[in-house]
């Protein structure tokens, strides 16, 4: 894993030319055979098989028959032969995945993995090692390689690299082209290929003007971020400002809740000095809110915040009777002993000013909205996947008024009631609409 331009794929080529010398021989013959796959035939045309060509064309011709082929022959100085064939398969669909089931192989390459299905990574794990056959010797070594561009935090490569950490798996990250130093980009002096790049350090320096922060971190620094299509929601948040490691506070909860069969709850406090501070995030899928209280919220809140009062808002449509009963969202909840109240508007441009309000002012040096670092929903949010989508407009970069529905967009509306909330308590004017079930202040 590493920055664009620091020879990521060229050393994945010289690692199967490597391994295809270090073969042990049958019969006087180094016999190995390779796939190299990328998701799309463009790209593994115009990008893999020419850094291919580059370093092997000469050797190995192109076959362009399908598969595309390549085969490398030529003689060692010990009198061996080595006989090293390379099929070249894009994927372009999952259902491509196919094409792999039947191949004999001693290793695959995967370019571009944070572009790549896990079902590739599984499929080519169970087809390596099977060429040469036992009765030939067997492969002195065999298994997947890939390469990468930082991926997301929630991507399987993450998964993997991150947490999983699989015995026999190593995982190496290069240096990024450049550092950010006081907010500031310059030089990494331990990037690498540099004097082979254009211009050398301002190939990266070129690339940085106009190019938003995670597009930076990604694929300059060479660090794991969030590349979206979309337009962020929240371009005032900064992570590295906004995420902390945060402890509650001696003081009431607020819990933003978000209804639906996608339920979500963000567990918040407002401080005596004005900060909005996001302690815990709870969500599910296919749940009603009645369950989501009964089996997640409240387990929650008894394990972890006993002692505290809290004041639970919700979305204010959640008033309206639901579609087979007369009962609402905030019935169910205050059935199962969290009363809740509406907020005060769901207008979108209201909730989200709730929250920027506080991302954009600072308190005592400090900033005015602090997420835990334990709000990992949450935070990826707002690095980018909580965004408005992009209106495909030939000649115009357009965006919807409206964030998309997605998995990040139920703990975003929740959090901005909470926000909204706050905002409010100490006015309790603005809380007009009496509500005809329990108080608004419980005890878990």
């Amino acid at each position: 894993m590493g920055p664009v331009g620091s020879s990521k794929s060229s050393a994945c080529c010289i690692e199967i030319f490597s391994r295809a010398c270090e073969q042990k021989p049958h019969n006087g013959v180094r016999k190995t055979r390779w796939a190299v796959v990328r998701n799309t035939y463009p790209e593994l045309k115009s990008t893999t098989i020419k850094t291919w060509c580059d370093w092997f064309g000469q050797i190995a011709p192109m076959r362009w028959d399908a598969p595309i082929s390549s085969h490398i022959k030529f003689q060692q100085q010990d009198g061996t032969r080595v006989e090293c064939e390379v099929l070249f398969i894009p994927l372009d669909r999952p259902e491509d995945v196919d094409k792999l089931r039947s191949l004999e192989l001693t290793g695959a390459w995967i370019n571009e993995a944070s572009e790549a299905a896990k079902a590739v990574l599984d499929m080519l794990t169970q087809r390596v090692g099977r060429f040469p056959s036992i009765k030939e010797g067997g492969p002195s070594w065999y298994g997947v390689i890939m390469d990468t561009n930082p991926p997301d935090d929630d991507h399987w490569y993450y998964e993997l690299a991150e947490r999983k950490k699989p015995k026999e798996w190593d995982f190496f990250k290069q240096p990024g082209g450049m550092i950010e130093v006081h907010q500031e980009y310059r030089p990494n002096p331990e990037a690498e290929n540099v004097a082979n790049l254009p211009g050398g350090y301002r190939y990266y320096e070129q690339q940085i003007p106009g190019k938003a922060k995670e597009w930076i971190k990604v694929f300059i620094l060479g660090t794991y971020g969030t590349v979206t299509d979309g337009k962020p929601v929240y371009p005032e948040y900064r992570d590295e400002v906004h995420c902390q490691i945060i402890s509650p506070y001696k003081l009431p909860l607020i819990l933003g809740f978000d209804f639906g069969l996608t339920p979500a709850c963000s567990i918040c406090q407002l401080t005596t000095r004005g900060q909005l501070l996001v302690l815990g995030e709870l969500f599910a899928k296919d749940m009603g809110p009645k369950q989501f209280a009964r089996d997640i919220v409240k387990p929650h809140l008894t394990m972890n915040y006993s002692t505290y009062s809290f004041q639970a808002v919700g979305d204010p449509s959640g008033m309206a009777g639901k579609d087979t009963e007369e009962k609402t969202y905030f019935m169910d909840l205050a059935e199962e002993g969290i009363p809740c109240s509406p907020a005060i508007s769901n207008t979108f441009s209201a909730r989200r000013e709730a929250v920027a309000k506080y991302l954009t002012k600072m308190v005592d040096g400090l900033p005015g909205l602090i997420v835990s670092k334990n709000c990992d929903m949450t935070r990826r949010g707002f690095n980018g996947r909580y965004q408005y989508r992009r209106i495909q407009i030939a000649g115009a970069e357009r965006y919807k008024d409206i964030p998309d529905k997605n998995d990040y967009s139920h703990i975003h509306d929740a959090l901005q009631y909470a926000a909204l909330y706050s905002l409010t308590m100490n006015n309790n004017e603005e809380w007009s609409k009496p509500i005809k079930y329990p108080k608004r202040t419980g005890v878990v």
